[in-house]
C-alpha cells in the first residue's frame, strides 16, 4: 500500500472551500453555436442530473473521508486524520486524496454540462428543491441537506464479478454478488461510528469503522462503473459532434475513476485488511485470495476480454454493458434507486428523474 500524501501539492487546497459553492450554470457567459437537437438536449440534461447526484454523494464522502483541510504529509507531517480517513488509507494510502479529486471532478462535470446547455439556449438541471435529506452528523460533515442517502445502501457488487468474467450482460449474462452489502452505511453516521483504529487490526472498535470504509470502497466502484457504461451508451445516441466530444471526454474521466476504485475495493478483501468481521454490523469481509477464485481475484483490476458485437468475433476487453437495457438512463435510475441512494426522497424527485431518463433513452442519432 502506498503512503498517504503521495498525490502532491494539489491536496493542500481546502476542500471545504471547493465543495460549498452551488453549480453555476452559465456563469462563464460562453455563448457559441446553434441550438441543439431535442435528443442531444435530453441526453445532456439527464447527464447533468446524474452528475448532480454523483456530486452530492461524493461531497458527503469528501467531507468525512477526503483530504479536507488536511495537507499531504510532505507538507504537514503533524496533520491528524479521523478514523474513517485512516481506515480508507488502509485500502490505499492516497485514498483520501483520491476521494477529494473524484469529488471535484464530479462537481466540474455537473457545472460544465449545465453551462453548456445554457450556452445553447437549453434549460439546465437544478435539483436544489430536492436537497431535503438529513446526512451524517459526524464531525466533519457540513450538515447541509442532501439529495442522496449513503446510510442505508444496498450495494450491488455484481460489477466486481462482471469485469472479471468473459461473459457480457448485453448478451444476457448475469453475475452473483461478490459480497453481500444490504442496508449498510458507507459513511460514519455519528461520531460513535468512528470507533478505534489500529494497524494490527486487533482493537475491537477498529472493525466497525474499517467495515464502513470497505463498504464505501465497493460503493465507489459501483457508482463509477455505472457512469462508465452510461456515458458509453449515451455516446451512441448523440448527433452533434460537439456533444459527442462531451460524452467521450467526461465518459473517459468516469472510466479513469472506475479503474482506481476497482483496485481500491479489492484491497479491502485481501491481507492485511481481510479477513475480519465487524461485530456491530455483522459484516464479514473475507480474503478473496483464500481460496483463489478468478471471478473475484483482487489483482485482476483491468476488464477481462469478453464477447462483444457477435459471439463469433474474438473476445475483447471493453466497458460493459453498453446498451440501454443495462447501461442506459432508465437503467441507471433503477439501479440508483435499488442501491438505496434515494431513501427518504420525494416521489416528485423520482418522477422528475424518470422523465429525464426516458427522454434521454428515447434519443436517436441523427445525420
Amino acid at each position: 500500500m502506498k503512503r498517504l500524501g503521495m498525490a502532491g501539492a494539489a491536496a493542500a487546497l481546502p476542500v471545504g472551500t471547493l465543495l460549498t459553492s452551488p453549480t453555476r450554470a452559465g456563469a462563464s457567459g460562453y455563448r457559441s453555436g446553434p441550438e441543439l437537437g431535442r435528443g442531444d438536449v435530453a441526453i445532456l440534461r439527464f447527464l447533468a442530473a446524474a452528475e448532480l447526484i454523483e456530486a452530492d454523494l461524493w461531497t458527503q464522502y469528501a467531507e468525512l473521508g477526503g483530504i479536507g483541510d488536511n495537507q499531504p504529509v510532505e507538507v504537514n507531517p503533524n496533520q491528524t486524520m479521523n478514523n474513517y480517513q485512516l481506515a480508507l488509507s488502509n485500502l490505499d494510502g492516497d485514498g483520501p486524496q483520491y476521494i477529494t479529486s473524484n469529488t471535484l471532478d464530479e462537481l466540474s462535470h455537473a457545472d460544465f454540462i449545465n453551462a453548456f446547455l445554457e450556452s445553447r439556449g437549453a434549460e439546465p438541471v437544478n435539483f436544489d428543491e430536492f436537497r431535503t435529506l438529513e446526512g451524517s452528523t459526524a464531525t466533519g460533515s457540513s450538515g447541509i441537506k442532501r439529495l442522496t442517502n449513503l446510510m442505508h445502501l444496498n450495494v450491488d457488487t455484481s460489477w466486481y464479478v462482471r469485469y472479471r468474467s468473459a461473459t457480457n450482460p448485453d448478451f444476457g449474462a448475469t453475475f452473483p454478488q461478490a459480497i453481500t452489502l444490504n442496508d449498510v452505511t458507507a459513511i460514519p453516521r455519528t461520531d460513535a461510528d468512528f470507533g478505534a483504529i489500529d494497524p494490527n487490526f486487533n482493537v475491537p472498535g477498529n472493525a466497525q469503522i474499517q467495515a464502513i470504509a470497505n463498504v464505501a470502497g465497493f460503493h465507489f466502484g459501483y457508482i463509477e462503473q455505472g457512469g462508465s457504461s452510461l456515458y458509453a451508451a449515451m455516446s451512441q445516441k448523440v448527433t452533434s459532434a460537439e456533444v459527442l466530444q462531451i460524452t467521450l471526454g467526461i465518459g473517459g474521466d468516469e472510466i479513469a475513476h472506475f479503474l482506481e476504485w476497482v483496485d481500491f475495493s479489492g484491497n479491502g478483501v485481501q491481507a492485511p485488511v481481510a479477513p475480519f468481521t465487524d461485530s456491530v454490523s455483522g459484516l464479514t469481509f473475507p480474503n478473496f485470495f483464500s481460496p483463489l477464485n478468478p471471478l473475484i481475484q483482487p489483482s485482476l483490476i483491468f476488464p477481462v476480454p469478453c464477447e462483444f458485437i457477435s459471439p463469433e468475433l474474438p473476445h475483447v476487453a471493453i466497458i460493459r454493458p453498453l446498451t440501454d437495457k443495462f447501461g442506459g438512463a432508465v437503467a441507471t435510475i433503477a439501479s440508483f434507486t435499488a442501491d438505496g441512494l434515494f431513501t427518504g426522497q420525494s416521489d416528485k424527485f423520482l418522477d422528475e428523474l424518470q422523465l429525464l431518463a426516458r427522454a434521454a433513452d428515447a434519443a436517436t442519432r441523427g445525420v
